[in-house]
């Protein structure tokens, strides 16, 4: 027992899981019906990848996470599992998250062996691991970098169900690569003096302030405006009724007040109602997609 927890830590069990319900509302997004086995397959396939993923993030920064109060005591840190079954076991898993996400429409595959589901899942897994990891210790750009893969899993699920790729898709990976610079600063905020220890560069003009508030702030409205286009475009299965579009709006509203009254009072206790609401608003976000697909449009 005492193996498979630290191995879920390793994997950052939650954040994979929240990487595949973005997935998965991509999926019942696009979707014109939903066909279990390969919604099972980019469940499953996704999150071991995305485990994948975090995995090898900490086997590249098990040296800093020793200095972090957050990460101290993560499974590498404290010696609860070698680097080298940590290596083998990301490796593991992420082959066969490729392997189940390359059986998603493999007639659509590049090359004759990926599958787009699993292009997309090795371009996130890439970029991850290879650009916004190490970036992180050179240079806040590695917050748009690491917005990339971040974005990434709501497109794979998109693609997943409809082998395509199109405006509706752009639309959607636009809502989630904006959102995280909010949610980032937010965390980076609160976590300043930690990250600074261990010599990650986390925080726009390298220092709390208004400066970075303000590209939080700059970032929600473009998330907000992005959320509401379904409405006013012809995007095919990518819709919002009224009702839908007008809960979405004030939710972002609700978002961008977060973000401005940070930039306006410059305050730690702001910052986290900031992190708060960006944990709200994608998932609700997401799952009134979803609704106003499959039951709102009835009634509205």
């Amino acid at each position: 027992m005492q193996a498979a927890k630290y191995y879920s830590q390793l994997i950052k069990f939650r954040l994979s899981s929240t990487v595949v319900f973005s997935a998965t509302a991509g999926y019942l997004l696009g979707a014109a019906q939903i066909n279990v086995q390969e919604l099972v397959l980019l469940i499953i396939g996704g999150f071991l990848v995305t485990g994948s993923a975090n995995g090898f993030n900490q086997v590249l920064e098990q040296d800093y996470d020793k200095l972090m109060i957050r990460t101290a005591n993560r499974p590498l840190p404290k010696k609860n599992i070698t680097t080298t079954n940590a290596v083998l076991f990301s490796v593991f898993i992420g082959l066969f998250g490729f392997f189940l996400l390359s059986m998603i429409k493999p007639h659509g595959s590049f090359y004759g062996y990926l599958s787009k589901s699993s292009a997309f899942g090795l371009l996130s897994l890439l970029i991850y691991v290879l650009s916004y990891t190490p970036l992180k210790r050179m240079s806040t750009a590695s917050i748009f970098i690491g917005a990339i893969p971040g974005a990434i899993p709501v497109m794979l699920g998109w693609v997943a169900a409809t082998d395509d790729f199109g405006l509706a898709v752009g639309i959607l990976f636009a809502i989630q690569f904006f959102w995280q610079f909010p949610h980032f600063i937010s965390i980076s905020w609160l976590r300043d003096d930690e990250y600074k220890k261990a010599g990650f560069k986390m925080m726009y003009g390298g220092k709390k302030g208004k400066y970075p508030a303000l590209i939080a702030t700059f970032f929600a409205i473009f998330m907000t405006v992005a959320s509401t286009l379904p409405f006013f475009m012809n995007l095919g299965f990518l819709k919002l009724s009224f009702f839908s579009c007008s809960l979405i709006f004030l939710l972002g509203c609700w978002f961008i007040y977060n973000s401005y009254n940070l930039f306006s009072k410059v305050d730690s206790s702001c910052a986290k109602k900031l992190m708060f609401a960006s944990l709200i608003y994608l998932p609700l976000s997401q799952i009134i997609f979803v609704l106003d697909k499959w039951l709102f449009r009835q009634f509205f």
